[in-house]
């Protein structure tokens, strides 16, 4: 048929192996001959069974994303024609499963009568983290077999479930050790040896027709699965659609279907995610870096440091596999942290996410110790102890006395000078900054700092084993606070004066609660503890009037009970403390500041416009290589709105003209450095231009 089609005949069975690398992806390029062999194989009487399956890695893992910008019908047959016509063959078809079905993979698979799945193999309907939903029947037909609320979970997390679940829920028929196309073709001769009615997944009615009587159950399970939507649009059309599966006939709820695929797939939300999607695997492309530079082995980790962060990196690498010897400076510290990480992985137990047996194999990949001596096989070196140069210098120093040749040292520093720290050793090549998030073996995101000696291999490494250890890395350059915190640090400038003109720290987040961050920023000062601000501030002798004042009075969030809000009794849920509002307008008064009523569109300019221009900045220095990968920072590390595509997919559909005005207006108001537009924020607004032309290379 075609290199990418490719049929074949055994004792009758038409097997039909697709082959379109890496990830056999449903490109018009397989579709259109795909498409012709099933008719083919309809059409042949000799031909009595039909096998779909997948030469290399996996079975069709998803649909071409770059496709769905162009016209929905620009390229017939669509996956919707594929699979009408697989559901007009009367003879048995089989989709054999290897490696992972997801998305339009597991499409094609439903509309086979059959599928057989290998042990290893995954499947999943994961369109909502594009901001999407299954557009080709997912929703219809994953009901009829798994049951509604089984499909329910899977399509609106996006999460992919493995073979065994597969077949408890009715998504398989049959899962096989080894023999994967041999074990389909023989089940499908099988099937039409016997000769037996042969039902379409979109005929089977029971589990649906068995939900139809409990519709307050569903809806139960709807309110809990959309839960945590916050404001994005599509988990709660992936909900609905699944629920007119249950409440409609299946054209009229395939129809419905396809009006929600088009309403998400041309709005922004979607776009946003999109975006993201591809932003991840750009941010793996780095200067200086190309596949000829060749990672080193990473057979062993250490980590200094057994606390919050320390303990969090330490499991992030045993989670992947990776042995860790975990250092503390006395035996009270280290035993101390240990129990701390078998406390994570109890509660991992507790939840059913892990059993027994996982648990203690990741404990056996712990060798504490006090002596750096015991580091002196390791790999890999990270240290996680206080943001305090003099104290980084101590234990760079002696990092470079005992690590190996060839080991790599990182400091797990947010903001501190990587060339610096570099300097403290005699192998600056070997040095780089790892900037782990909190909590470590939860956040994904991993700021990788270039310093200026910094060898590529040494960067081709991190990159590497963060991948293994399933964090998402983005490589940024040398200065305070790199991408994320310095662009944080522009963000929060206005906190406090917004507070002494009106704001209250209820009316800033909510405010950024309905832009749809998890949290706004007093909750995160509060979250994180408002004492870490007060000691770097002391450091570089700066100050805050209202923290620094909470700060002396012992208030320093959650961990004290008192911050910016009230947690009463060990709650994490904040309440307002009329000692934090008199604090506030004591402060105003004592400024000789009238207080006014601030709207949230102002509180939205004042902080987040801030943090745009300091992202431009970035981009001009060259601290960042690209304005999506600033986006994949603050999505992954900061709680920016993946609906919204990060801070510099937001500030081109925000309007870059839009944001040049206000700064200016703010910075004549204000006379503050942090409302001066950036030269390239300027250019770019004058040009009617957006940071996407200049990703693109045409600004």
């Amino acid at each position: 048929m075609s290199s990418i089609v490719s049929v074949s005949s055994r004792d009758g069975v038409a097997v039909i192996t697709l082959d379109n690398p890496p990830v056999n992806a449903l490109s018009y390029a397989l579709r259109d001959p795909l498409n012709k062999a099933l008719i083919a194989a309809r059409d042949d009487d000799t031909v009595k069974a039909i096998v779909l399956t997948c030469a290399g890695r996996t079975f069709v893992s998803g649909a071409d994303i770059r496709e769905f910008g162009t016209p929905l019908t620009s390229k017939e047959p669509n996956l919707g024609d594929l699979i009408a016509t697989l559901e007009t063959i009367n003879k048995p078809t089989v989709a054999a499963i290897h490696g992972t079905a997801l998305g339009g993979g597991l499409e094609l698979a439903l509309g086979c009568y059959f599928r057989v799945a290998d042990a290893k193999a995954m499947v999943g309907l994961p369109e909502v983290k594009l901001g999407l939903l299954p557009g080709a029947g997912g929703t219809q037909r994953a009901p009829r077999l798994a049951g509604p609320q089984k499909a329910l979970a899977m399509i609106v997390s996006g999460n992919p479930i493995g073979a065994a679940d597969a077949l408890k829920h009715g998504l398989v028929d049959q899962v096989v050790e080894d023999g994967l196309v041999d074990a389909a073709v023989a089940f499908a001769a099988a099937k039409a040896s016997e000769g037996a009615h042969l039902i379409l997944v979109r005929d089977r009615d029971e589990k649906v027709a068995a939900a139809r009587g409990d519709e307050a159950a569903l809806d139960a399970a709807i309110k809990k699965a959309t839960a945590k939507a916050r404001g994005l649009v599509a988990p709660l059309r992936c909900a609905q659609s699944v629920k007119n599966a249950v409440m409609l006939p299946f054209e009229e709820g395939l129809k419905k279907e396809r009006e929600y695929f088009i309403e998400l797939v041309t709005g922004d939300q979607s776009k946003a995610q999109r975006h993201l999607f591809f932003a991840q695997r750009e941010a793996a492309k780095v200067s200086g870096v190309d596949k000829t530079v060749k990672p080193r082995a990473i057979n062993r980790v250490g980590v200094i440091g057994a606390g919050t962060m320390g303990g969090g990196i330490a499991m992030s690498f045993v989670n992947g596999g990776i042995p860790v010897t975990i250092l503390e400076a006395n035996e009270e510290a280290l035993k101390r942290g240990l129990a701390t990480i078998e406390k994570n992985y109890g509660i991992s137990v507790s939840r059913g996410s892990l059993s027994d047996e996982a648990k203690a194999k990741r404990l056996a990949l712990f060798t504490p110790t006090t002596d750096y001596g015991d580091l002196a096989d390791c790999d890999l070196i990270i240290e996680a102890v206080f943001e305090e140069i003099g104290v980084k210098e101590d234990v760079f120093t002696k990092l470079d006395a005992i690590a190996k040749p060839g080991a790599i040292l990182a400091s797990n520093t947010s903001y501190l000078d990587v060339n610096t720290i570099a300097g403290f050793t005699k192998r600056p090549q070997d040095v780089l900054g790892t900037h782990f998030f909190s909590p470590a073996n939860v956040m994904k995101l991993l700021e990788i700092v270039r310093g200026e000696k910094t060898a590529p291999d040494v960067l081709a490494t991190i990159l590497a084993i963060a991948k293994r250890i399933s964090k998402v890395p983005v490589v940024v350059g040398v200065c305070h606070g790199f991408v994320g915190n310095r662009m944080l640090g522009s963000r929060s400038a206005e906190s406090e004066a917004l507070l002494l003109e009106g704001s209250s720290p209820e009316s800033v987040d909510k405010a950024f609660t309905d832009f749809g961050w998890p949290m706004g920023p007093f909750q995160m000062f509060d979250l994180a503890g408002l004492d870490i601000g007060w000691r770097t501030r002391k450091s570089l002798g700066l100050k805050a009037v209202i923290s620094d004042t909470l700060c002396e009075a012992g208030r320093y969030g959650q961990k004290t009970g008192k911050g910016y809000y009230l947690y009463e009794d060990g709650s994490r849920v904040p309440k307002t403390d009329p000692e934090v509002e008199k604090l506030i307008a004591d402060k105003a008064s004592g400024k000789g500041i009238n207080r006014r009523t601030i709207s949230d569109q102002e509180i939205l300019e004042r902080t987040l416009y801030p943090m745009v221009n300091e992202g431009a900045l970035i981009l001009e220095e060259g601290i960042a290589e690209r304005p999506s990968d600033i986006d994949i920072v603050w999505t992954n590390g900061y709680g920016f709105p993946i609906g919204k595509g990060g801070p510099m997919f937001w500030a081109d559909m925000e309007g870059l003209d839009k944001i040049v005005e206000r700064l200016e207006y703010w910075h004549g108001k204000t006379g503050k450095d942090v409302f001066k537009p950036a030269a390239l924020l300027v250019k770019l607004a004058s040009e009617k231009k957006g940071f996407a032309d200049l990703q693109a290379g045409t600004a």
